[in-house]
């Protein structure tokens, strides 16, 4: 069974960091990628990162470039958003994903609910 949990959530100032985590299970990170996705209020959920560790390649929608990295654990099954210098238009529900078929390398341009594979979610608000 594939599950995926998100942490690491909370109530920052702007300028703040966060790292959020991923812990998966059911399947390999080697095979298959892992998708950051965000929601803000009435708003559609967007891409805000992908890892694919098949090939090491990574993707970072340009609302969060130079300022979000997504690495992975040494152990494998937990992958991090490290968010740093938060903005208030960065406040949303973080969720991550996978596919069996989706790639990082055209995760900006397929739609998110093309992924099957969703956690539950992570809260962060960006307030002062």
């Amino acid at each position: 069974q594939v599950l995926l949990r998100e942490s690491g959530g909370a109530s920052v100032q702007p300028g703040g960091s966060l790292r959020l985590s991923c812990v998966s299970s059911g399947f390999s990170v080697d095979h298959f990628p892992i998708g950051w996705f965000r929601q803000a209020p009435g708003k559609e959920r967007e891409v805000v990162s992908c890892l694919s560790s098949s090939d090491g390649s990574t993707y970072y929608s340009d609302s969060v470039k130079g300022r979000f990295t997504i690495t992975r654990h040494d152990t494998g099954r937990t992958v991090y958003l490290q968010m740093n210098n938060l903005k208030p238009e960065d406040t949303a529900t973080y969720y991550c994903a996978t596919d069996f078929e989706s790639k990082c390398a055209t995760v900006g341009t397929t739609p998110w609910y093309a992924w099957d594979y969703w956690g539950k979610g992570t809260p962060v608000t960006v307030s002062p």
